[in-house]
């Protein structure tokens, strides 16, 4: 997991402010490789794409009738999807900006996309409780898989290469081995906004809305580590990883960057940490090549990028 050498210093100089989302930005996503660009989701029933270094906008991607709640970028940037309140998928072309399909079947909002390594499946969470598994080389337009085993809104998903992960708001983080054909739950007891695994996939970051992100075990489902002072009681936020896992960072609902370090889930200076939204910070992502850049979406309207 981490060096010993402890945390990079967290990304807090202010370096761009984007801002031309109306209304709350729901996520904001870095682009694949060497992720020069970003692409961010909002109320506004947009999808931006952005040159983070300049500040600037390439292209804006409209075709949604509400709001724009989560985003997935293919491996090699092609395509990404989107998703939101429309209750389908949108899958698009990355330069022409056009819908390249259109995938129906839930019956609620869906909160949260994402596309497996080589973005041949997608995997959507809604509000119907439901996960559901697209096979995207396939005209078919039955999905491959329901996953129903969740009580209660599915507001997170990551796919890995052998296994799918989805938090819900019934307060369980459930792992489904594709492999071996096992499900395995974790009860962490209280609403999961966001799972994000460490790189080994040993063990992965369970955001909840009591104001605590937990570091688990994904093998035993224990508790490894437990990283609280933020502010956390109604609304979808995420945690994420340092550069090297050395650190867990968090954006929070006063519209401060919290930091911890992963080992000892001591609280990084400055503590507590400056306001740097007018609202909460719905989305935070760590650059996942340089040490010193990370974004941060706001319901105040903006995606900030930070730098050190």
């Amino acid at each position: 997991m981490a060096p010993s050498r402890g945390p990079v210093p967290t990304p807090r100089k202010l370096h761009k402010t984007l801002a031309n989302h109306k209304g709350p930005v729901h996520v904001a996503r870095y682009a694949k490789g060497t992720a020069k660009y970003v692409l961010s989701g909002g109320q506004d029933r947009t999808v931006r794409l952005w040159n983070p270094d300049l500040g600037t906008e390439i292209k804006s991607y409209s075709a949604h009738g509400y709001e724009v709640l989560s985003l997935t970028v293919a491996h090699d940037n092609s395509r990404f999807a989107s998703s939101g309140g429309d209750r389908q998928v949108f899958l698009w072309d990355v330069m022409t900006g056009q819908t390249i399909r259109r995938i129906p079947g839930h019956m609620g909002k869906i909160f949260t996309v994402e596309f497996n390594e080589d973005a041949t499946v997608l995997a959507s969470g809604s509000f119907d409780s439901t996960v559901r598994l697209w096979d995207l080389r396939s005209q078919n337009r039955q999905p491959i898989q329901v996953l129903e085993e969740s009580r209660d809104a599915v507001q997170t998903i990551h796919v890995g290469r052998s296994y799918i992960m989805t938090g819900s708001i019934d307060g369980h983080v459930r792992t489904y081995d594709l492999r071996m054909g096992e499900l395995r739950t974790d009860f962490i007891g209280h609403p999961v906004t966001a799972v994000v695994p460490a790189q080994d996939n040993q063990s992965y970051l369970a955001t909840t809305i009591d104001a605590h992100v937990r570091l688990m075990d994904m093998s035993t489902g224990k508790m490894l580590n437990d990283f609280k002072g933020h502010a956390s009681s109604s609304y979808r936020i995420r945690a994420c990883f340092g550069h090297g896992e050395a650190a867990v960072i968090c954006g929070d609902e006063d519209g401060k960057v919290w930091a911890w370090d992963l080992v000892d889930a001591a609280p990084l200076q400055p503590n507590p940490p400056p306001q740097v939204h007018d609202k909460v910070i719905t989305w935070i992502e760590h650059h996942p090549i340089e040490a010193g850049e990370l974004i941060t979406a706001s319901a105040d309207g903006t995606v900030k990028v930070w730098r050190n």
